[in-house]
């Protein structure tokens, strides 16, 4: 018998010129992780994301309202970062919806992953960490250490090399003291991957181990234009290490780290079958309505 798909939700708050290529980057990182497993990949967007005329008819045939979390069964859950707008994230627009998100999915998933300014509203809805803003605006890949044995790490090696753009950062101190266990961190960078374990296992990223070889250089040039176009007064930087072979080899260790991702999942999925079935057998042997 063909086993089920590992059920993933993807609720996808990119900007609008970003929005089919982050489809794109989840579902073929997922499809190189799943080692053949079915993988049923679901979307979902925060309605307050602002969105153009065009798009949101386009999204209309594809992806659901978060508020239709409450009535599917996910095994796990992505949640993309966004664009920030305000300088706090609670006053972004769609603040009220995400965090109703981090709530849901603390006691409806098995686990969920966080990035970039989804993880900073995450740990700020959980534990009240509060972002810092960055002088300099993060940008390139960047060397990180797994500094954790975490099974989410097994198989990535000591050294490894993560896409970083973000204007904010998170406090290593302010997460372990809150109880966040830290993977892999850059010097440069900063804190990079890190998880917090409860009824439901929060895998955060502050980089972006999704992206294609393209993103950071299509990201550059999309801040050019905006520079020429006085939407920002400053000319954007190079992304650093863009242009250094060595530091364009993320994309196996964002495959091993999907790749156990997928394996706790289905590890978890398949305890809580079993425990099912253990108690649905123990309830007709009470009953009298069978036998063991």
């Amino acid at each position: 018998m063909t086993p089920p798909a590992i059920h993933i939700g993807l609720i996808n708050n990119m900007p609008d010129s970003a929005l089919e290529a982050t489809e794109r980057q989840f579902r073929t990182l997922l499809c190189e992780a799943s080692e053949g497993r079915a993988i049923r990949l679901s979307l979902f967007a925060l309605p307050e994301v602002p969105r153009s005329d065009k798009v949101r008819h386009r999204m209309r045939n594809s992806y659901a309202s978060v508020g239709a979390l409450r009535d599917i069964q996910l095994d796990g859950l992505i949640v993309t970062g966004a664009e920030p707008m305000a300088a706090n994230l609670n006053d972004e627009p769609y603040w009220a919806s995400l965090a109703q998100v981090v709530d849901w999915a603390q006691h409806n998933t098995i686990s969920s992953v966080w990035s970039c300014l989804a993880a900073h509203a995450a740990v700020l809805r959980m534990d009240s960490i509060e972002r810092r803003p960055l002088r300099d605006k993060l940008f390139g890949v960047f060397e990180c250490a797994n500094v954790s044995e975490h099974a989410l790490t097994a198989g990535i090696p000591a050294r490894l090399w993560m896409p970083h753009s973000r204007w904010n950062d998170l406090p290593e101190d302010a997460l372990s003291a809150c109880g966040y266990r830290i993977l892999t961190r850059s010097k440069a960078a900063g804190v990079d991957a890190f998880v917090k374990d409860g009824d439901s296992l929060f895998v955060f990223f502050q980089g972006h181990p999704e992206y294609e070889a393209d993103s950071l250089l299509l990201e550059y040039q999309r801040d050019i234009r905006r520079f020429l176009k006085k939407e920002q007064t400053l000319y954007p930087l190079t992304p650093q290490g863009q242009f250094n072979e060595e530091a364009n080899t993320w994309r196996s260790t964002a495959v091993r780290f999907y790749r156990n991702w997928l394996r706790y999942l289905l590890d978890k999925k398949d305890q809580r079958l079993a425990f099912q079935r253990i108690q649905a057998d123990s309830a007709r042997l009470e009953t009298g309505d069978g036998t063991i």
